[in-house]
């Protein structure tokens, strides 16, 4: 996921994106496809620029040329495809590559699967499910993660830090706010943002 749409701009198609990747000025080019999810078709960006006087970018596509047509897309998350061998910082993951990783304890028990990530400001939190707790999350941040190694399919996080003793499984917790971003659909290419953890592989 690359952008959500919150709203549009003008009367010729453009719209007012909130920016999900950590490179908008690379994926925010003309010319540069991007998807809305769950869609195949192509938004072929014909104009893109920062938003001044607020958060965000507007973006124009090509596909787009009025405000009802850019209505439609108002709450979409939009993709980009990338090389999947596009170089990434070290110690970066996307998130398809996070999800399914088992979550376990310092002491080795395990505590569940990464089923979902969001993001909330500029931290990932990891939604861990199929435990012996109820579904928790996990921000990743040093003070609650200490292994994390995605491509051996594992996190080991703090228990104790998470509180994690005081909530047996019971089932959902009707208090806990809902994650404001979905799990991003699979597709053959690496998808953005990535995962910048706080601890990596060796």
């Amino acid at each position: 996921m690359v952008a959500l749409v919150r709203g549009v701009h003008g009367l010729h198609g453009a719209v007012r994106a909130e920016v999900l990747t950590d490179r908008p000025e690379d994926r925010f080019v003309v010319g540069q496809a991007l998807f809305r999810e769950g869609d195949d078709r192509t938004l072929t960006i014909a104009s893109a620029e920062a938003i001044a006087d607020g958060p965000g970018w507007r973006l124009r596509f090509r596909e787009v040329t009025s405000r009802d047509a850019a209505d439609t897309l108002r709450g979409a998350y939009l993709e980009a495809v990338v090389r999947s061998d596009e170089d990434l910082a070290r110690g970066s993951y996307y998130w398809h590559e996070v999800i399914g990783c088992t979550v376990r304890g310092v002491d080795g028990t395990e505590l569940g699967t990464v089923k979902d990530i969001y993001r909330i400001g500029e931290t990932e939190v990891f939604t861990v499910d199929d435990g012996p707790y109820a579904s928790f999350d996990v921000p990743a941040v040093r003070a609650f993660i200490r292994i994390f190694a995605p491509r051996r399919g594992e996190i080991v996080v703090d228990a104790e830090s998470l509180d994690l003793r005081l909530r047996r499984a019971s089932g959902p917790d009707p208090t806990r706010p809902k994650a404001p971003r979905r799990r991003p659909r699979s597709r053959s290419a690496s998808l953005e943002p990535p995962v910048s953890p706080p601890a990596s592989e060796p």
